[in-house]
């Protein structure tokens, strides 16, 4: 059996007026083999950083898509496990089956994101708060940026 490779991601996405001119950020990292136990963010190597600007869309659709961006980077890199961050509290109680997905659109993109999960062996979705999430927040917003 090949061994595990954690990683971990960062994400967020971006919507000047919501809709409006959109970007995703996306931070992954591969993380060390646990010995004694990791700090948070000690020792992580980042394995891709990406600002995509997204053209016209909604905050939540960049949302989406910056995980599935994340999801699909790491299984490139080789990650068999992996646990996402984000901000966006919709975004992760969808995930997790806590709110039910309504909007069809988002729903396209909420199945894709669990196939995409089906690819790792362990995958994890947390909430965390915006204070914690500066790079991915950076890199999204950078995106939309260079492209006003």
């Amino acid at each position: 059996m090949k061994p595990t490779r954690s990683c971990e991601a960062y994400i967020d996405g971006a919507s000047r007026g919501n809709p409006g001119p959109a970007g995703v950020g996306v931070v992954v990292y591969d993380l060390p083999a646990p010995a004694g136990g990791r700090q948070a963010g000690g020792g992580a190597t980042p394995v891709r950083q990406l600002s995509k600007y997204l053209g016209h869309a909604t905050n939540n659709v960049a949302e989406y898509l910056a995980l599935i961006y994340a999801l699909q980077d790491a299984l490139r890199a080789g990650c068999s496990a992996i646990t996402v961050k984000s901000d966006s509290e919709l975004l992760v109680r969808q995930l997790n089956g806590q709110y039910r997905v309504r909007d069809p659109h988002l729903r396209l993109f909420h199945d894709l994101a669990l196939h995409l999960a089906e690819g790792f062996r362990q995958f994890r979705l947390e909430h965390i708060p915006r204070t914690q999430n500066r790079q991915a927040d950076r890199l999204a917003n950078h995106a939309v940026d260079t492209l006003l």
